[in-house]
């Protein structure tokens, strides 16, 4: 089974691999390759340390999780993950700081606060700790000494969701928006309104809260009054959140609703057809390949020169969904 999965996993990279090298982003490892490990050195002896801002018992994270977890076995190296309690930069960076002190052979972080987290990541970087990011800081990953970034580009992300929104006809749209300050997410839904707009359509975003689906659910049935014929969500807590509020008002099917990431209740949705579609980032990507890469580094000195690994965006829809579902079930979707 390890080794099935292995294989399996290697061959989506060199999938990953071949399209990031088509990109024109340059080559820019920032850190020096250290001294290879023979070839025999046992990989058991390497250690490696995952901070995110996403709790492994959110349903997306969890994914993310299953992948390290997965990845750790494969490869038979050992792996912390670690990320605040809740959406915290002050604790995650102390959470960053205890890992370096630690030194790990190698450092994965998500980045959605450049400016909170860079002190923590440049001393990682500075204590010569190979550091990678995923989910996250594709935008400024090489500003903080990063070796390079596993997930998707958000802006293009959002966009493209915007361009599938128009498609569908709609004029006036919400971002529902559930962590206002994450440079990723306010990245998506400004690709989203740019593109909707672009388009001939309007839209703006409105803030809610992932921790409250109550209040959640309320700002956005407020917001509907306003003509909304379009909602994009970025995660499926808020997804999920829109969803009741349009089946509370009445508005299942007359107001367009789409959302980053998958859960099983997201997949269900666009299989029923209450939801068009899902932008999928493939997050056990963004956790397995981290490790193999790190392992590799530290192993051998070697790295993929792509820069950015994009895992992502692609799009899950009611045609599509039956395959991801087996896969969800799974833990791997």
């Amino acid at each position: 089974m390890r080794s099935q999965r292995f294989r399996a996993v290697m061959a989506c990279l060199a999938v990953v691999l071949a399209t990031a090298c088509t990109k024109s982003e340059p080559s820019a490892p920032a850190q020096q390759a250290p001294a290879p490990q023979a070839p025999s050195a046992p990989r058991k002896n390497i250690t490696l340390a995952v901070v995110t801002h996403g709790q492994a018992s959110d349903t997306f994270w969890s994914v993310v999780k299953n992948g390290v977890n997965n990845a750790a076995q494969d490869l038979g190296v050992t792996v912390t993950y670690n990320a605040p309690q809740t959406f915290d930069m002050v604790a995650m960076s102390r959470l960053i700081d205890a890992e370096v002190a630690k030194k790990p052979d190698g450092l994965v972080v998500s980045i959605p606060d450049p400016e909170a987290l860079s002190r923590s990541i440049k001393a990682a970087v500075d204590a010569g700790i190979p550091v990678i990011s995923i989910n996250s800081g594709s935008d400024v990953y090489k500003q903080l000494g990063v070796l390079l970034h596993v997930g998707q580009t958000e802006y293009e992300a959002g966009a493209g969701g915007g361009e599938k929104m128009a498609a569908t006809g709609v004029k006036n749209v919400l971002c529902v928006n559930h962590e206002v300050g994450n440079a990723s997410l306010d990245l998506r839904c400004k690709g989203f309104l740019d593109a909707v707009a672009k388009a001939g359509g309007t839209g703006r975003v409105l803030s809610v809260n992932a921790a409250d689906p109550t209040d959640s659910q309320q700002k956005v049935s407020a917001a509907l009054s306003g003509g909304v014929d379009g909602i994009l969500t970025l995660g499926p807590l808020s997804s999920n959140a829109a969803l009741a509020a349009l089946k509370q008002g009445g508005s299942l099917g007359k107001v367009k609703l789409g959302t980053f990431d998958l859960t099983p209740d997201v997949l269900s949705g666009i299989q029923g057809g209450e939801l068009e579609f899902a932008i999928d980032q493939q997050q056990y990507l963004q956790g397995y390949l981290p490790i193999v890469l790190l392992t590799q580094y530290k192993q051998f000195g070697v790295l993929p020169a792509g820069g950015v690994l994009p895992t992502g965006p692609g799009f899950v829809t009611r045609e599509t969904a039956a395959r991801v579902i087996e896969l969800s079930k799974q833990g791997i979707r």
